[in-house]
């Protein structure tokens, strides 16, 4: 998995990546561009579109400059907003690209800017090595250019966002924001949402060995790390080898946060799947998912099972003595969401009896409830290292960017999902995902990998056709699909 390092670290990255490929800083400049206008092209912006490209003095500038020069050899209008006094001002790299531009392209100063409605601006002002407070200057020019009307991309990260805390003021409001080789940690916080707008990584060829002795404790989980945390079933295999899951949850009136859990289970591959609920809503669950199997009352022989997943719609009314029973009968690591976690909140005393390397699932609010509150998200997300280190768990903190923690410290980033899966029962899906791999014998942090990003694909999947109206059934429907699109066999 790719490490997520900090803005500081990103010039080492650099160094090293140089020193052992050989290229040149310029080169390097020049693959970055390169991705980028590639990504612009498939985009398919009109050519009638002018493109407006904001260039500061650093590198980041440097990318501007190349992408303008890339961008008129497909026919598009380009001006560059100067945000520098002047040539001499500019990095070396920068420079270079700045006297490589051709005539046709206007260089136009501050009190000379004219931004037109419904074109394209491109943020290249300022970089990943922001630190401090903004000159009075720079607040001027990224107050200048959020009057932009029209679509604006941002380069590497918005102008006046830092790159690994949370930030205020005055920062580019982006419609999209284009990073190279990883996400920069502010890019996944929720506070800055309003200036990220959608997050697109790309690859510029960096070597894997230039991020040997950089530490981090993040790491963004992407398409190609999936496969290779999967296991694989020859022909001989049976349902029995498919694992046999219990799913603990449903209580009169909420008995679709079952059903939707033994789905998705039955959809990623479990070959045998029981739904233990209140006797009086078995005929609900057999009737609407005739795959699964009923159990009510005590759990009987609760070894039988390879793993089990406990809290969708499961209420907390008169359920910490079977909590509790089930916890000291069942030692493999088991998921636990919704109810589930609300009863250990409210019981804390229930927490040690939880099996090492269970997989907790909240969301934000059962987070607050469970292990505490956060002024922001950079607080949320150590708060979720310390619980998962001190209690060895791996808990899953639910969200745009859903964030695995894991037992040894690392923080894994999830790369799939979109805006379109913050809908009801969304969460009871995944919960059905994690215990169905967790039943096939995958290792719990792998259980836990698997089932977040191809929850996240399956959704992105699904809103391709659905967009805002869809619902948790579309995310199990297309749970088939990221096989496919995997090769997973």
């Amino acid at each position: 998995m790719q490490k997520i390092l900090s803005g500081i670290q990103v010039k080492e990255l650099d160094a090293q990546h140089l020193k052992l490929s050989g290229q040149s800083s310029l080169e390097l400049m020049e693959e970055a561009s390169k991705a980028f206008v590639s990504w612009f092209l498939e985009q398919e912006f009109s050519i009638e579109s002018p493109v407006q490209i904001a260039v500061g003095g650093g590198n980041n500038g440097g990318d501007g400059l190349a992408i303008a020069r890339l961008l008129t050899e497909y026919s598009y209008s380009v001006f560059i907003l100067k945000c520098f006094d002047s040539a001499d001002k500019l990095s070396s790299d920068a420079l270079f690209n700045f006297n490589k531009l051709p005539d046709s392209i206007q260089v136009l100063e501050f009190v000379d800017w004219d931004l037109p409605e419904n074109g394209i601006l491109i943020d290249a002002f300022l970089g990943v090595g922001l630190k401090g407070d903004l000159r009075p200057d720079a607040i001027k020019i990224i107050q200048r250019l959020n009057e932009f009307v029209g679509t604006v991309i941002s380069v590497d990260v918005p102008s006046g966002l830092a790159s690994d805390e949370i930030s205020r003021g005055d920062i580019v409001k982006a419609d999209f924001t284009i990073s190279f080789a990883f996400p920069k940690l502010s890019l996944i916080l929720p506070e800055h949402a309003e200036f990220v707008g959608e997050l697109v990584v790309l690859k510029i060829g960096l070597l894997g060995e230039a991020y040997e002795g950089l530490h981090s404790s993040f790491y963004y989980l992407e398409n190609h790390d999936v496969p290779a945390l999967h296991k694989t079933f020859n022909r001989f295999s049976y349902k029995g080898d498919m694992g046999k899951i219990l799913l603990v949850g449903g209580s009169p009136g909420k008995m679709g946060a079952l059903i939707l859990c033994a789905k998705s289970a039955l959809r990623t591959g479990s070959g045998l799947v029981t739904c233990h609920m209140e006797d009086s809503e078995r005929f609900i669950v057999q009737t609407a998912v005739p795959e699964a199997m009923a159990s009510w009352g005590l759990i009987p022989n609760p070894e039988f099972y390879d793993a089990v997943g406990i809290g969708p719609g499961w209420g907390t009314e008169n359920r910490v003595r079977l909590l509790k029973q089930f916890l000291q009968d069942f030692k493999k690591p088991i998921v636990i969401d919704a109810d589930g976690l609300n009863l250990l909140a409210r019981n804390p005393d229930l927490l040690p009896l939880v099996p090492k390397n269970s997989v907790l699932t909240p969301h934000i609010g059962e987070f607050t409830r469970l292990v505490g509150k956060a002024t922001n998200h950079l607080e949320r997300l150590e708060l979720a290292k310390r619980f998962a280190m001190d209690n060895e768990l791996i808990l899953v903190l639910k969200g745009a960017n859903t964030v695995i923690s894991l037992p040894d410290g690392r923080q894994v980033v999830n790369s799939s999902g979109n805006k379109y899966m913050a809908t009801g029962g969304s969460g009871d899906v995944l919960t059905g995902m994690i215990t169905s791999y967790l039943g096939m014998g995958y290792a719990p942090e792998n259980a836990a990998l698997c089932g977040v990003f191809h929850h996240g694909m399956a959704g992105e999947i699904a809103s391709k056709s659905k967009r805002r109206s869809l619902i948790a059934s579309d995310i199990i429907a297309s749970i088939p699909d990221t096989y496919i699109q995997l090769d997973i066999s």
